[in-house]
C-alpha cells in the first residue's frame, strides 16, 4: 500500500497540470504552484530529488558550477515573486495559509543563505554529499528494484571526477576545523568505494560495471585527498565567525520560531543554572552508592561541582566494549518500545521500519549517532539509526573517554532521542501528513526539539523504574542541548576562544574532553544549528504544560503527543493552534 502511494506521488510531481489556476481553489493553486516549483528544483538539483524520495533523476548529479548556482538563486527569487503575485493568500483556508507561509519563508531563507554564505567556496564537506551520500542513499533508502538502484549508482559514480574537479576549482579559504573533518570524511569515501560499496551490494551481475566506474572515481578521490591535505597549509585560513548581526538574522530565519537570538541566549542561560541544580540533587542521592566511605563535599559552588563531577565519572564506568557499541544500542530498543506501548505514550508506527546500523565511515566525525529517515516522497523505505563505534586509529585513552561518555545509561537516552519515540517515530508520522509542503519543507527546530523533549518525558512517565543513573545521564544529555545554544551564540557573536569553550563544556557542562572538542569543531561548522535543540525543546515543553493545564483531568498524554505529530514537522510558532484544533477531534 505504501509503495503504491509513493508511486502516485511521483507521478503527480512529474505531471504538468493542465487546468488553469483560475479553475482551482486557492489551496489547489498553492499545491500546483509548489509541485511546479519542486519540478524545477529537481531538474536543477537531481540530488535534492533523490534525498526527498523522487527517483526520476537518480542517475544524474547536479551541475554545481558557479553559473549553475547563480541560476538556483535566480529561481528562488523568481518563485518568491510569483508566489506573492499568483496565489491569493487571503482566499486560502487557514491550513493553506500556514503552508503558504512555510513556502514563503523557505524561499526567503534560501535566498539569504545563497547571498550570505559560501559553502562551495569555504566548506569542502559540501562536496561530500555529491561524492558519497548521492550513491549511498540509493543503495540503502530507495524502494526501487535493487538492479535499478545499482545502475543509477554506477551512473553517478561516473560523475564523481567532475564533482571533484569542480571542488578543486572552487574551494578557496576553508577554516582549519572544517578542513580537518573534510579530510577524514574524504578518506572514508575512498574506503567506501574501495570496499564498503561492494559489501552493500553483494553478489550482482553489475559488479564489473561498478568496478569500471569506481576506478576513475577512486583516482579522483585520492587526488582530492592530496589536494585537501596540502590545503591545510595553503588555504586553511578562513574566518568561521558570523558576527552578531549575521548570526541574529540567520538564527531567526533558521529557527522561524518567533524568538530572537538574545531571547534564546537568555532562556538558555537561565535553564543552564536550573539543570545544574537538578544534576546536583541527583548526584547527592547517588553519592553514598559510589563513595560509601567518603563524606559528601560541602554544599557550595565548588563542592557541588565536585559532587556532580565525581558521581558522573563513577556512573560512566558502567559501559560496554567498543566492538559491542552498536549491539548495545540495538538491545535497548525492545524495552523502550514495550514501555511506550504499555504507558500509551503514543501509537508506534506499524510496520516498524527502523534498523540499527554501524555508521558508515565517511559520515563519521561530528557525532556518535544519527537517524537517517525514510524519505518524504518514498516513505515505504527503511530508516536507519546509525551508531558510530570508536574509529580504529584512536588510542586507548580516547576510546576509554568515548565509552564513558556513551555508557550503558546514556545509550538508552540516545535511543529514545534518535529512534523511539524521538526522530524515527516523529518522522514516520511526518511522512503521513497530507500536505506536500509540510512533508518536504520540514522544521529542524520541531524535529530536534521533539527528540530532546522525549528524553525527559519518558523518564517522567516511569521509564527506567526511577533509575537515578539513567536520570543523571538524561540531565547531562539535556544540559548538552542547553549549552549548545549558549556555545552557538558565544562562538559566533563574541571572541570566545577554544579554551573558553572547552572550559564551558568540560567543567560546567561535565562533558568529556573528547566530546567537548568535537562540539567546538561542530559549533564552528554549523552556525545556528546547535540552537535548534534547545529552542525546539522549550517550545514543545511549554506547549505541553499549557495544554495539560487547560484540559485538566481530561488530558491524555498519548492523544496529545499524536496531536503534536499529526501536522508534519511544522515551524513551532504554528503548533499551538494546530494542536488545539486537532484535540477537538476524535483520536
Amino acid at each position: 500500500m505504501k509503495t503504491i502511494w509513493t508511486c502516485c506521488i511521483l507521478v503527480l510531481l512529474s505531471t504538468v497540470t493542465t487546468a488553469p489556476l483560475r479553475a482551482q481553489t486557492a489551496d489547489q493553486q498553492l499545491e500546483t504552484f509548489f509541485r511546479n516549483h519542486l519540478e524545477e528544483c529537481f531538474r536543477m538539483r537531481p540530488l535534492e530529488a533523490t534525498m526527498l524520495g523522487d527517483h526520476r533523476f537518480d542517475d544524474q548529479l547536479d551541475d554545481i558550477s558557479a553559473e549553475a548556482r547563480q541560476r538556483w538563486l535566480q529561481h528562488y527569487r523568481s518563485q518568491l515573486q510569483q508566489l506573492q503575485q499568483q496565489i491569493p493568500r487571503q482566499q486560502l483556508t487557514r491550513s493553506g495559509q500556514v503552508d503558504y507561509e512555510i513556502l514563503r519563508d523557505e524561499l526567503v531563507r534560501s535566498i539569504w543563505l545563497a547571498e550570505h554564505t559560501r559553502p562551495f567556496e569555504e566548506d569542502p564537506r559540501t562536496y561530500g554529499s555529491y561524492i558519497s551520500d548521492s550513491v549511498y542513499s540509493l543503495l540503502v533508502q530507495s524502494t526501487l528494484p535493487r538492479e535499478t538502484n545499482v545502475r543509477n549508482a554506477i551512473a553517478r559514480i561516473r560523475q564523481i571526477p567532475r564533482i571533484v574537479r569542480t571542488a578543486r576549482e572552487t574551494l578557496r579559504d576553508s577554516p582549519p576545523t572544517i578542513l580537518e573533518t573534510a579530510i577524514l570524511q574524504n578518506r572514508g569515501a575512498i574506503g567506501f568505494y574501495e570496499k564498503g560499496i561492494y559489501e552493500l551490494i553483494g553478489a550482482s551481475a553489475q559488479l564489473d560495471d561498478l568496478r569500471a566506474a569506481a576506478a576513475p572515481a577512486l583516482q579522483a578521490l585520492r587526488e582530492h585527498q592530496t589536494f585537501l591535505e596540502d590545503s591545510r597549509r595553503l588555504r586553511a585560513n578562513g574566518n568561521w565567525r558570523l558576527g552578531p548581526d549575521l548570526f541574529a538574522e540567520k538564527l531567526q530565519l533558521v529557527l522561524n520560531a518567533g524568538v530572537s537570538a538574545q531571547q534564546v541566549l537568555a532562556d538558555a542561560e537561565a535553564e543552564f543554572l536550573r539543570v545544574q541544580d537538578e544534576l546536583y540533587v541527583v548526584s547527592r542521592q547517588l553519592w553514598s552508592r559510589y563513595f560509601p566511605q567518603s563524606v559528601l563535599p560541602p554544599d557550595d559552588a565548588a563542592g557541588r561541582r565536585e559532587t556532580v563531577t565525581k558521581v558522573i565519572a563513577a556512573v560512566s564506568q558502567e559501559h560496554g566494549a567498543p566492538e559491542t557499541l552498536v549491539a548495545d544500542a540495538r538491545s535497548s530498543v525492545g524495552q523502550i518500545q514495550d514501555f511506550i506501548r504499555r504507558q500509551d505514550i503514543l501509537r508506534l508506527p506499524d510496520p516498524d521500519r527502523c534498523q540499527v546500523i554501524e555508521m558508515p565511515e565517511f559520515r563519521r566525525g561530528n557525532s556518535l549517532a544519527y537517524l537517517d529517515p525514510a524519505l518524504p516522497l518514498d516513505p515505504g523505505g527503511i530508516s536507519s539509526y546509525a551508531v558510530s563505534p570508536p574509529p580504529a586509529d584512536w588510542g586507548s585513552e580516547r576510546v576509554r573517554s568515548f565509552l564513558e561518555e556513551y555508557n550503558s545509561h546514556m545509550l538508552q537516552v540516545l535511543t529514545i532521542h534518535e529512534a523511539y519515540p524521538g526522530h524515527y517515530v516523529q518522522l514516520e508520522y511526518s511522512n503521513r501528513c497530507p500536505s506536500l509542503i509540510r512533508r518536504v519543507l520540514q522544521s529542524g527546530v520541531f524535529i530536534e526539539g521533539w527528540a530532546v523533549y522525549t528524553e525527559q518525558m519518558m523518564l517522567d512517565q516511569g521509564y527506567g523504574e526511577g533509575s537515578l543513573q539513567l536520570r543523571l545521564n538524561q540531565l547531562k544529555f539535556y544540559l548538552r542541548a542547553v549549552v549548545n545554544a549558549i556555545l552557538d551564540h558565544r562562538m559566533h557573536c563574541t571572541e570566545m576562544t577554544d579554551e573558553q569553550a572547552l572550559e564551558l563544556l568540560t567543567v560546567q557542562a561535565y562533558q568529556s574532553e573528547g566530546e567537548a572538542r568535537l562540539k567546538v569543531i561542530r559549533a564552528k561548522q554549523s552556525s545556528t544549528q546547535l540552537s535548534t535543540y534547545f529552542t525546539g525543546r522549550m517550545a514543545h515543553y511549554r506547549l505541553r504544560q499549557e495544554i495539560q493545564r487547560e484540559q485538566g483531568p481530561a488530558f491524555s498524554l498519548g492523544r496529545y503527543h499524536e496531536a503534536v505529530l499529526d501536522h508534519g514537522s511544522v515551524p513551532m510558532k504554528y503548533l499551538p493552534e494546530l494542536v488545539r484544533e486537532r484535540l477537538q477531534k476524535p483520536r
